[in-house]
């Protein structure tokens, strides 16, 4: 797995350098009781030296920072200014934070806090810097009550302020404050794996540092506009009591900016895990530039560091290392020993990346050596998991198996889930490539049910995050899919697939297997659940020990030596470590684990693994209350071969495997793709050749079952061609099936009837042209003749419709009217946007166009079917993984709508106008008591098949006389006799509930 590299967002040492670090108040900072202080105030010994220790501390000079704040400190106090010695006190903690010394840093933190009684600002300050040191030693929930503390009573002092002042500077500064507490909160989110709080967190960041506070009726733009205000608001009691009116505003200017500049960053890095590159590339590149302006080296070297991560998770590895390097050179010069050890990290992997393992070692361990001095736990754990990834990559197994454990030790005690999972997963991996499938199996179940964990947090966010990032954890999915039907597991290989999908579906389903409250994750068969107890308890005792010698390593830094017994009890640790280390060891032969091994036939447990499933049983009810004779088909691609799963009312859940690699398979769509887009073409060799792989491993089972219905979950590039066009020899396979697409493995909404009299709501472009750019994309639409044809005899079939064409259809008259109707029929262009499927499009009459992310607004709870008519998706001879089309099936049902037709290309006028008319004919049937009543399905089935014979009886016997003359009078007699083609009928699909 590529996803463990380190992307701290940052390690520095100034209020004035970063948002996550501790503030270190300057020679400047706001009080809310305090009157403003002399020229000589300022010029004497104590302030000197305390200016000359903030100096130290922005070079990197700690040790001589920590002789000057000493000096000042004991000056202060002599002179009994209290404000003075807490901000003295609150630096000397920021300087131990800096050398790693956590438990120096809390206790001149604490003192700071008591001496700053008279000072809520400072108080603030210190309550947030306590907060980075629990969150540095991975004691997130503690972190997170003192930054909520910290934001309490800011807000309390904003309030104060405004009802005693009007001072909008000092609340401006607070506000900034506020910021930093946002940001900072939203990173422990982050490492939580609690992904849509942390962005909900940068967000007010941002909202809170760019907007100007104003309520005195002043704005300023400028250090020297800010000082004539201030100099405006003397005559109140609340202004700065150290700040210089010509310097230090200035600072608070810098300090804005570069706390925009980190929240930025921590943006990017929280779209970087999420999967969301192009997003995380954007923040990150505007997050530099304010760094490289504002001298910020330590944010500089940050940022560079993790736009090289962007490159490594884009398999760009050249580039990556260069911008590592570059950051690496920075974060020296910055004294940043956090962000060398992350870059150090980084740079280990790269090399891994490369082919280059064995010179990935001398960095890692470096790394290591420097989390372990600064006592970072987390980045000790993560460079571990690192050091396993190469040793596993030189084939040392042995080794890699303890980097693994001891990583995934540490994960667990300070709560890190975003790295355990990959650790839980490159444990799966190990075991498998060592030839022990069952454990492998074990630690990918542990791995997905962690990501699912993740994952419940993510359905708030937009549907592309979601994807996105299950995009970056697909392949544990996928490889402990491929273990099971190795294992011949198939059910529980389908839920690894349906767990897998549901992301694809999000929530607009209710009962989506593995998304409901009767069963979450993945269960563990008897023997499973056992060695993962037994692992369970050895990695417990991993933690405790852990916690324990970490405290007093910590207390041994502090004080420079420990008592006799305190040395004992490390002794005494180590120890223990050594017989865990034993015990992880000797794992795989423990009893547990022999039983898991010897388990020869794990469906033999069958009965006992449908009962924790829990909703096996429901789906085959679903599929029998469908009463379509409906089956339902999953095939998986893998590098090696195709795996299909079929699952029929009646029986356990079918496997078949196809030895067709994956290259294979993608030349033969993208063979047949372009034999369907060609009606000059034979398109009967390749949809055989796919018909061989696809459907004829399973004849005998969907001839068993008296199968007429499939319904089909596409996958990857699956999604760019039709089932219905597969061809067995003799016929099309629309010619036998009904063939209904989903998005996700469940039938819930599927079972749902129409309700009411078909009503339509019709739309068509039929004259003018728009041209415009979509991204790199560029578009040129003109009209389409036959679409005003198509509606008017939509029209003339359906009489309860609604035409809007031309100028008439526009997305502000459309979209209200929708739900008010059955079925909405939009004949214009649409287009699938291959990369980035939110932005995929439907053009209106009047050139506007709404996209897939629009129509997440939309409300179709009454509507039963969508018809585009005349979608595309544009190529460009590359094969994505079809994301795009499914995106538009999830968002009308997400909006409400029970099934779309969409086209997989761009479809001649007329023979669109052909199928239109046959379609609603067939459908219009029902509703006038004619004994077939077809379904959606079975309607565009008929149509399919009245294009392919040129027999338009099926559709009853006016209408389809009707509708056989209006194809004749309105097309040239080349197309009405060619409609056979699959060219014309083949692309129409229908996604979703197919009654």
């Amino acid at each position: 797995m590529d996803y463990r590299l380190k992307s701290l967002s940052l390690a520095t040492a100034s209020l004035l350098l970063s948002l996550t670090s501790p503030l270190l108040p300057r020679s400047s900072h706001l009080s809310l009781t305090a009157q403003a202080q002399t020229i000589q105030d300022r010029k004497d010994e104590a302030g000197w030296l305390k200016r000359e220790g903030d100096k130290q501390v922005d070079d990197s000079q700690f040790q001589a920072a920590l002789e000057e704040y000493q000096q000042a400190l004991a000056n202060y106090r002599k002179a009994g200014k209290q404000d003075y010695v807490a901000i003295t006190l609150n630096n000397i903690g920021t300087v131990y934070w800096n050398l790693g010394h956590y438990s120096q840093s809390l206790e001149y933190y604490q003192k700071a806090f008591e001496a700053a009684s008279e000072d809520k600002f400072i108080q603030v300050i210190t309550l947030n810097n306590i907060g980075i040191v629990y969150k540095s030693q991975g004691q997130y929930p503690q972190a997170l009550e003192l930054y909520n503390k910290a934001l309490a009573l800011n807000e309390k002092n904003i309030e104060e302020i405004n009802s005693n002042s009007s001072n909008s500077f000092l609340v401006y500064c607070m506000k900034i404050l506020e910021g930093i507490i946002h940001n900072n909160i939203g990173e422990v989110c982050r490492n939580l794996g609690q992904y849509s709080q942390a962005i909900e967190r940068y967000q007010k960041a941002l909202e809170a540092l760019q907007t100007p506070y104003t309520d005195s009726g002043f704005q300023f733009a400028s250090p020297s506009d800010a000082t004539e205000a201030l100099m405006i608001s003397e005559s109140t009691n609340t202004l700065f009591n150290v700040f210089n009116l010509t310097e230090d505003i200035g600072d608070v200017f810098e300090w804005l900016r570069r706390s925009v500049g980190a929240t930025l960053h921590n943006l990017g890095v929280t779209y970087n895990e999420l999967g969301q590159y192009s997003q995380a590339l954007e923040f990150y590149q505007r997050a530099l530039a304010i760094r490289r302006q504002t001298g910020d080296k330590l944010g500089e070297g940050a940022t560079l560091n993790n736009i090289g991560l962007v490159y490594y998770k884009q398999g760009q590895a050249s580039q990556a290392l260069e911008l590592y390097q570059q950051a690496l050179a920075v974060r020296r010069v910055a004294g940043d020993l956090t962000g060398i050890g992350t870059t150090l990290n980084n740079i280990g992997l790269i090399y891994d990346q490369l082919g280059k393992p064995s010179q990935g070692l001398k960095p890692l361990q470096q790394a290591l050596r420097i989390f372990r001095d600064l006592g970072d736990r987390a980045g000790e754990g993560n460079t571990l998991d690192s050091l396993g990834t190469v040793y596993a990559s030189l084939g040392r197994y042995p080794q890699a198996l303890e980097f693994y454990q001891q990583a995934l030790a540490i994960e667990r005690e300070v709560g890190n889930r975003a790295i355990e999972q990959i650790t839980l997963s490159n444990l799966g991996s190990l075991f498998e490539k060592q030839n022990q499938p069952e454990l492998a199996v074990v630690f990918y179940k542990q791995s997905v049910n962690v990501i699912e964990e993740i994952r419940k947090d993510l359905r708030v966010l937009p549907k592309e995050q979601q994807q996105s990032f299950t995009e970056t954890v697909a392949d544990t999915y996928r490889s402990l899919a491929d273990l099971l039907l190795k294992q011949d597991r198939i059910l529980e290989a389908q839920r690894v697939l349906d767990l897998l999908k549901v992301q694809e579906l999000d929530d607009y389903l209710n009962n989506v297997r593995g998304n409901n409250n009767t069963a979450q994750g993945l269960p563990n068969l008897l023997p499973e659940q056992q060695t993962w107890e037994s692992y369970q308890a050895i990695l417990n005792k991993a933690v405790e020990i852990g916690k324990e010698l970490t405290q007093l390593r910590q207390l041994k830094k502090q004080n420079g030596t420990l008592t006799p017994t305190q040395e004992q009890r490390i002794a005494q640790l180590l120890k223990a470590q050594e017989t865990i280390r034993e015990e992880f060891n000797n794992f795989t032969r423990s009893p547990e684990v022999i039983a898991l091994v010897t388990q020869k036939s794990p469906e033999t447990l069958s009965q006992d693994l449908l009962l924790q499933m829990g909703n096996f049983n429901a789906l085959q009810d679903n599929l029998k209350n469908l009463q379509q004779n409906a089956v339902l088909l999953y095939p998986l691609i893998l590098d090696d071969r195709i795996e299909l799963i079929l699952t029929t009312p009646d029986s356990p859940p079918i496997r078949r495997t196809v030895q067709v690699p994956k290259k294979q398979l993608n030349q033969t769509i993208a063979a047949f793709r372009s034999a369907l887009l060609d009606r000059t073409s034979d398109a009967k060799p390749p949809a055989q050749q796919l018909y061989n792989w696809l459907i004829k491993p399973l004849e005998a089972e969907l001839k068993a079952a008296d199968a007429q219905t499939i319904i089909y979950a596409p996958d990857a590039q699956l999604r760019y061609i039709p089932l219905a066009a597969l061809y067995d020899g003799q016929q099309w396979l629309v010619q036998r099936y009904r063939i209904n697409n989903i998005t996700a493995a469940s039938l819930t909404d599927l079972n749902t009837k129409p309700q009411r009299k078909m009503q339509v709501l019709a739309g068509a472009f039929a004259t003018g042209r728009y041209s415009f750019k979509v991204g790199e994309q560029s578009f040129d639409f003109a009209g389409l003749p036959f679409a005003g044809t198509e509606v008017e005899n939509l029209a003339n079939t359906v009489p309860t419709t609604t035409k809007l064409i031309d100028k008439a259809f526009t997305p502000e008259v459309t979209v209200p009217k929708m739900d008010d109707y059955t079925v909405v029929h939009l004949a214009t262009h649409a287009a699938f946007v291959v990369g980035t499927p939110d932005d995929s499009f439907i053009l209106f009459g009047n050139g506007e166009r709404i996209t897939l992310r629009d129509i997440q607004k939309w409300s179709l709870k009454n509507v039963d079917l969508v018809v585009l008519s005349a979608c595309e998706t544009g190529l460009g001879g590359k094969l994505g993984n079809g994301e795009e089309i499914l995106g538009l099936g999830y968002q009308m049902q997400r909006a409400g709508a029970r099934a779309a037709i969409a086209s997989l290309w761009t479809v001649d006028d007329g023979g669109t106008q052909a199928l239109m008319d046959a379609f609603y004919a067939a459908l219009e049937s029902k509703e006038v008591g004619q004994d077939s009543q077809p379904t959606k399905a079975e309607a565009l089935r008929q149509a399919q098949i009245a294009l392919i014979t040129g027999d338009y009886r099926a559709l009853g016997q006016q209408r389809g006389l009707g509708v056989q003359q209006r194809i004749q009078s309105s097309l040239s007699p080349r197309v009405a006799s060619n409609l056979s083609h699959p060219y014309y009928w083949a692309p129409f699909i229908l996604i979703g509930n197919g009654l």
